[in-house]
C-alpha cells in the first residue's frame, strides 16, 4: 500500500504540473511548491488542490478546508467503526430512525436474495416482494440499493401494474418489475412530495438539503454549514455527484439560499441566479419555516448519536423536514457550494470529544499520508 500511495502521489503530481491552467512554465513551479506546502500542512490531496482551484483561493478558505486526509481522521473517533455501518446500510438506518420516531418516508419492504428468511415485509425473490408491496396497495415508490451513495441506482416508480407486473418509470419507460430486481438488496419506501416552494424550481425531483450536524459531549448539536441539491427537469435525483444539477448554499443563520451554481461537472461550473429550467429564482429566496427545520433536524442528530458529524440529506414538505439520508462520510463538495470550508467546526467538535475521553482506533479507511504527519496537522489549529 505504501508503494501504491507513493505512485499515486507521483501521479497526481505530474498531472497537477501538466494540465494546471497556469500562464507560464514558470508558474507551473509556483503551483507545484504551493501545493507541497499545502500537502505538507493540511495533507491535501493533489486531486483536491486542482479540482478546487487553491492556486487562486483566498488564505481563509485555504485555511478552513478540510481535505480528505484529515477528515478521515476526525470522522474515525466521531463515526467509529463499530457504528458507521448503521448509516452506511439504508435499511439500517430506516429501522433504527423510524424507531426513535424520526419522520421518514415509510419503508414498504427489503429486498435480498441472501437474506436468512423471508418475513412479514422482508423477500428473497422478485415474486414475494411484489405481493408485499401488493398486500400494501403500493401504487408508486422509490426502490434503492442499501449501500451506495450520490444518487446511484435510483430507481422511482409511478405505477405498478399488478395484472401485468409491469412497472411504469417517473419517466414514462415501462419496464417489467421483476427486472428491475437483482442479486444486490434493495429498500422500497414511500414517494415523498416536497414542499410547494421547492417543487416550484424543479418539479421532478425531490430537492433535498445537505445539514451538516455535529453533535457534543454534552448532547447539544451544531450546525456548521447547510446547502441545497436542486435537479435538472425530467431528472428524478438531484445529486452532485453525477453532475448536471444545481446547488446552493443556506445561510445557516437566515435560511437565504445563494451563491447558486449549475454543476454540469468540475470543470463546467456557472453562476446562475435561476434555475435553468423552470426560470425560477434561487438566490435570495429564503426557504420558509427554517427556524423550525432546523430546530427538528438538531433532534434528528440527537436521536442518533452513533454518528456524531453527520451529513443529513433532508425532504422538505407541507408537513415538515423528512429524512431521506443520513451520511457517515461525506465528500468535500459541499464547501465548493459555501464558498467557505469547514475544517474548524469538524475539529472542534473532534477535540471536545478526545478530551471527553473518547478513544479510537486509526485507520478505517487507507489514507494517503501517514498518521504521523496527520497528527501533527490536526494539532495545528
Amino acid at each position: 500500500m505504501l508503494i501504491y500511495n507513493k505512485l499515486r502521489f507521483l501521479y497526481h503530481l505530474w498531472k497537477l504540473f501538466v494540465h494546471y491552467p497556469a500562464k507560464s512554465f514558470f508558474q507551473r513551479f509556483n503551483v507545484l511548491a504551493d501545493y507541497l506546502h499545502l500537502r505538507r500542512t493540511k495533507g491535501l490531496t493533489a486531486e483536491e488542490y486542482a479540482l478546487f482551484g487553491m492556486y487562486e483561493r483566498s488564505e481563509s478558505f485555504r485555511h478552513e478546508f478540510l481535505g480528505e486526509n484529515e477528515q478521515r481522521y476526525y470522522l474515525d473517533l466521531l463515526n467509529p467503526t463499530n457504528y458507521y455501518i448503521l448509516a452506511r446500510n439504508k435499511y439500517l438506518a430506516h429501522k433504527i430512525l423510524d424507531a426513535a420516531g424520526v419522520p421518514m418516508a415509510t419503508l414498504y419492504g427489503y429486498y435480498d436474495p441472501a437474506a436468512g428468511r423471508s418475513g412479514e415485509n422482508i423477500a428473497r425473490t422478485q415474486e414475494e416482494m411484489l405481493r408485499i408491496l401488493q398486500s400494501q396497495g403500493v401504487q408508486a415508490c422509490v426502490i434503492k440499493t442499501t449501500e451506495t451513495s450520490h444518487g446511484n441506482n435510483v430507481q422511482v416508480v409511478r405505477q405498478i401494474h399488478y395484472d401485468t407486473g409491469v412497472a411504469t418509470l417517473h419517466n414514462g419507460e415501462e419496464r417489467a418489475f421483476t427486472a428491475m430486481l437483482g442479486t444486490k438488496p434493495l429498500i422500497f419506501e414511500q414517494c415523498l412530495h416536497q414542499s410547494a416552494q421547492l417543487s416550484a424550481i424543479n418539479a421532478s425531483s425531490v430537492n433535498t438539503v445537505r445539514f451538516m450536524t455535529l453533535l457534543y459531549p454534552d448532547g447539544s448539536v451544531k450546525i456548521p454549514a447547510t446547502f441545497i441539491k436542486i435537479g435538472r427537469e425530467g431528472r428524478c435525483v438531484d445529486n452532485a455527484g453525477a453532475g448536471g444539477n444545481v446547488d446552493a448554499a443556506i445561510d445557516t443563520a437566515t435560511g437565504v439560499m445563494q451563491h447558486a451554481i449549475r454543476f454540469d461537472g468540475w470543470d463546467r461550473i456557472t453562476e446562475v441566479e435561476v434555475h435553468p429550467d423552470s426560470g425560477q429564482p434561487i438566490n435570495g429566496v429564503q426557504i420558509t419555516h427554517w427556524p423550525e427545520i432546523c430546530q427538528k433536524v438538531k433532534e434528528f442528530q440527537q436521536a442518533f448519536p452513533f454518528v456524531k458529524a453527520a451529513g443529513w440529506d433532508i425532504a422538505l414538505t407541507e408537513e415538515g423536514p423528512f429524512v431521506v439520508e443520513v451520511n457517515d462520510m461525506w465528500d468535500r463538495t459541499g464547501q465548493l457550494f459555501i464558498q467557505r470550508g469547514w475544517r474548524s467546526e469538524i475539529r472542534d467538535c473532534f477535540l471536545a470529544w478526545q478530551q471527553n475521553n473518547l478513544s479510537f482506533e486509526f485507520g478505517r479507511l487507507q489514507n494517503e499520508l501517514p498518521v504521523r504527519k496527520l497528527k501533527r496537522i490536526v494539532a495545528h489549529p
